[in-house]
């Protein structure tokens, strides 16, 4: 069975970005060493059928997954900041964040030019409300759902970035998640939707 979607999706995807590849190395499992700054959390956000939540940027095209910087509010926790970020960019609502490990930033370009750690993660997602801009950014990202295979591509993330999808698809079958995601790429309602 191939890939399923919409002419609207069609048009979407053709106009996708991908970012240049950064090489920063991820490091599964660890924890980020006593004085190496957290500065991101970014998250595999699992709907119940195995797809995950990808941002797509209609200005640029440009792909992400959602997920941002720690703030004060934040209080360290990298949980904390996916659950804020996702709701700021894709009124996500999500549960059970989980630790994956990170990846090491030695330029620092997040971080004033000060070596730092993108924290990533996965967490359920048990909805989205409706759509409106990003407070942050004043963005308005479409939301789809799609493999975690795809959504690899589709970043631009090349083989380093499948090891780290396969990392949450570990995690999220935890919960009950299937390892074999729905191929249909699915964009979410703008006036949100609730998941089982």
């Amino acid at each position: 069975m191939g890939i399923e979607y919409s002419p609207e999706i069609s048009e979407l995807l053709g106009r996708v970005r991908r970012r240049p590849n950064a090489g920063w190395p991820w490091r599964p499992g660890e924890q980020v060493p006593a004085g190496l700054t957290v500065k991101q959390s970014w998250g595999w956000l699992f709907a119940p059928d195995g797809r995950v939540l990808t941002l797509v940027n209609p200005r640029d095209g440009v792909v992400s997954l959602p997920g941002g910087s720690l703030e004060p509010e934040d209080a360290g926790d990298p949980g904390r900041a996916l659950a804020r970020e996702a709701a700021e960019e894709a009124q996500a609502l999500i549960e059970g964040p989980v630790y994956l490990g990170y990846l090491y930033d030695r330029v620092g370009s997040a971080n004033g030019g000060h070596e730092c750690a993108r924290v990533r993660m996965a967490a359920a997602l048990r909805g989205v409300g409706p759509s409106v801009p990003d407070p942050a950014s004043g963005r308005h990202y479409r939301r789809l759902l799609l493999a975690p295979g795809l959504a690899v591509e589709l970043l631009g993330w090349g083989a380093p970035g499948l090891r780290q999808a396969r990392a949450a698809v570990a995690a999220a079958a935890r919960w009950g998640v299937p390892p074999r995601a729905d191929e249909t790429i699915e964009e979410l309602p703008p006036a949100g939707c609730r998941f089982r």
